[in-house]
């Protein structure tokens, strides 16, 4: 199935139907969001509205340096993000001034992005929202699917993928929200304990559920 042969003859209804893709860190949704773009499906990284967030120059940016100071920055000019990590998996205080600073620039572009996807008449926009029920953000979005991994295979990819110590990676795996509490508040889970192969056929087979669920809006005129 691929949504955007299934709805190239289609106007879309709008607005159009969001998905928010959440999970904890290292749970697999860079990988699902990868293979929902191979289904035609417009998605909107989490990595992207980040950086774009904290570009040099950025009111994010700038009160970033002003609080944590220029230590925190690579010599190009841009954010050491390792560093920032490191910083905020110990300091709780540092951790929520970070997050005022960042999280309302990224939803505001995130707003601006799915604005812009509507308006070219885009039938499903996913997006990938890290910290989606942390930030209480579920009404912004149609539907919710919830990327699961066990515990300590999170904890073994963030060590492989960051080059953290396993305390750094389980702390900073505790300051958010755990995958059984997540689950209980999606409408689809994709769990991601195995290879890639069973995550691809995984999503294939959320997608279908989703596409007949939501065909009649998708495919309204």
């Amino acid at each position: 199935m691929n949504f955007a042969k299934e709805n190239r003859q289609a106007k879309p209804a709008s607005p159009s139907v969001k998905v928010a893709i959440a999970g904890g860190a290292c749970s697999g949704k860079t990988s699902v969001c990868n293979r929902l773009k191979e289904l035609g499906v417009r998605v909107i990284s989490s990595d992207v509205l980040a950086r774009e967030a904290v570009r040099q120059g950025s009111p994010a940016y700038k009160n970033i340096v002003n609080y944590f100071g220029k230590k925190v920055l690579e010599d190009d000019g841009f954010l050491n993000r390792r560093m920032l990590r490191h910083i905020i998996i110990r300091d709780e205080v540092a951790r929520r001034y970070l997050e005022r600073f960042v999280h309302s620039e990224i939803i505001h572009i995130m707003q601006l992005k799915i604005t812009k996807a509507e308006n070219a008449g885009t039938p499903v926009v996913a997006v990938e929202v890290p910290l989606l029920f942390e930030l209480d953000m579920e009404d912004m979005f149609d539907v919710v699917v919830v990327i699961s991994a066990d515990y300590e295979l999170k904890v073994k990819r963030l060590m492989e993928r960051d080059g953290v110590s396993c305390n750094d990676a389980k702390a900073l795996l505790n300051i958010q929200m755990s995958d059984k509490e997540k689950v209980k508040r999606a409408d689809f889970v994709i769990k991601n304990d195995g290879s890639i192969e069973y995550l691809i056929n995984s999503v294939d087979s959320v997608c279908e559920k989703f596409f007949q669920e939501y065909a009649k809006r998708i495919k309204s005129t």
